[in-house]
């Protein structure tokens, strides 16, 4: 399957993209690790983009869509695999129509993973890391420590990074309503979207999922 996964911030993608990849037997292609590649490898591609990035300014969509162009083409990707981050606005969609029909083939499904503003921020708001090791989080509502503000691996102290305080995460629900929400429309006008709600267990989401694109989870166990 072919398959483009959307949602704003907090829906839940990177862990929905991951878990859907390995149950689908398809690579996962998220943006973040196309310019991590890249760069790290030193491609011409990633010192393009590393050239922008250095001076501040947003990789251009060429750029963007090159890298992806690059990955999709890798022998992993023949038989499918899920975009995640990718595409980010219309532009981008538009280009990756093209480059699949040059390929002589097309998207199966656009995933649109739908959760509430006020979840999103409740999600992402209530998040804190420890200061220690970064891959120790904790949740204020959903997994809160056993001591307030203090790590229960190592007891480090917990913080919320500047990105996840509440009008930050406003303003990037805004930029993904401005930029990225429109490209469900364009899909729509090509019966490709498929929305699932991504509230509750990680395991129901993605047994929604599966549903929603036609898979038996039973069968890509």
């Amino acid at each position: 399957m072919r398959i483009v996964l959307v949602g704003p911030p907090g829906a839940g993608k990177g862990t929905q993209a991951v878990r859907l990849a390995e149950k689908l037997k398809i690579p996962h292609i998220s943006t973040g690790d196309l310019f991590r590649a890249n760069i790290s490898q030193q491609t011409e591609l990633g010192k393009l983009a590393k050239s922008y990035m250095d001076a501040g300014n947003l990789v251009p969509d060429e750029v963007t869509i090159a890298m992806a162009k690059d990955r999709m083409e890798q022998p992993d990707a023949t038989g499918g695999f899920l975009l995640d981050g990718f595409p980010r606005n219309v532009s981008q969609a538009e280009a990756l129509d093209e480059l699949l029909k040059n390929e002589g083939i097309k998207l199966d499904a656009v995933l649109d993973l739908e959760v509430s503003e006020d979840e999103v921020v409740k999600r992402i708001a209530g998040r804190r890391i420890c200061r220690n090791d970064s891959s120790h989080v904790f949740h204020v509502t959903y997994t809160p420590p056993k001591v307030e503000g203090v790590c229960d691996v190592c007891g480090g102290e917990l913080y919320q990074r500047d990105d996840d305080s509440e009008d930050t995460v406003r303003t990037r629900l805004e930029v993904y309503h401005t930029q990225t929400e429109p490209i469900i429309d364009y899909y729509k006008s090509q019966g490709l979207v498929r929305t699932i709600s991504s509230l509750g267990p990680v395991e129901e989401v993605t047994r929604r999922a599966l549903d929603a694109l036609g898979q038996n989870e039973d069968d890509k166990k």
